[in-house]
C-alpha cells in the first residue's frame, strides 16, 4: 500500500538547510532537490563520522594507552568513512548536483578514555549511520528517484550493515575478555590489541 499523496514521511536525514542549488545544469536530470540536499547533508555526516574516528585512533596512540592495532584499526575506518564520504560527493557531481562547504563538528571524544566506550561510541555511530542511509532511501522513494534508492543501498548501506556485525562481535569479545569502561586499562584491552587480526 503506497503512502498518501499529501503525507511526509518522517526522516532523520540531515538535510542542508543553506543548499545552493546550481541552476540550469545541463548535467542535471531528473535529480530532485531535496535527494540533492539530503545528499549534501549526509556527505558531510559521513566526513563528521571519520573525523570522529581518526580522534578516537589518537587516544589509543598515546604513551598511557598505547594499543597500536586498535589505533591501526580506528584508521582504517576513518580512511574508509572518508573514501565513503567522498564517493558520495562523486555521485552527486555526476548526478549535477553541487556541494556546500559546511564547518565540520567537534568529534566528542573528549570524555573517552577507554577501549570499550569507544567501541560503544563506534557501534553508535555506525547505527545512526545506517539510520542516516535508510532516511535518504526513503526521502529518494517519496521523490521518485530509484537510481539514488539503488546507489545508496548497494555502495553506502551495505557496508554499514556488514560493520556493525562486525563491531558487534568486536564488543562481546571486549567485554568478554574483561575490558573496562575507565581508563586503567589491564590485560582485556591487551588480548583484544593483540587478537585483532582473529576479531576482524
Amino acid at each position: 500500500m503506497s503512502e498518501p499523496v499529501g503525507k511526509k514521511l518522517k526522516t532523520n536525514v540531515p538535510l542542508c538547510k543553506a543548499h545552493c542549488v546550481l541552476v540550469g545544469s545541463k548535467a542535471k536530470q531528473n535529480f530532485p532537490t531535496a535527494v540533492e540536499e539530503g545528499l549534501c547533508g549526509v556527505s558531510t555526516s559521513v566526513m563528521e563520522f571519520a573525523y570522529r574516528l581518526e580522534a578516537l585512533a589518537k587516544i589509543f596512540e598515546q604513551d598511557d594507552l598505547p594499543l597500536s592495532r586498535v589505533a591501526a584499526f580506528f584508521h582504517q575506518e576513518s580512511s574508509r568513512e572518508q573514501a565513503q564520504a567522498e564517493a558520495m560527493l562523486q555521485y552527486m557531481s555526476d548526478r549535477g548536483g553541487q556541494y556546500c562547504n559546511k564547518v565540520i563538528q567537534k568529534p566528542g571524544t573528549e570524555q573517552v578514555c577507554a577501549l570499550l566506550p569507544s567501541l560503544e561510541l563506534m557501534l553508535g555511530q555506525w547505527k545512526e549511520e545506517m539510520a542516516i542511509m535508510v532516511g535518504l532511501c526513503q526521502l529518494a522513494h517519496e521523490h521518485e528517484d530509484p537510481h539514488t534508492i539503488s546507489v545508496v543501498k548497494r555502495h553506502f548501506l551495505n557496508p554499514v550493515v556488514s560493520k556493525i556485525k562486525l563491531l558487534g562481535d568486536l564488543l562481546t569479545n571486549a567485554r568478554r575478555v574483561g575490558c573496562t569502561n575507565d581508563s586503567t586499562g589491564g590485560f582485556g584491552e591487551y588480548l583484544i590489541d593483540q587478537l585483532y587480526k582473529e576479531l576482524s
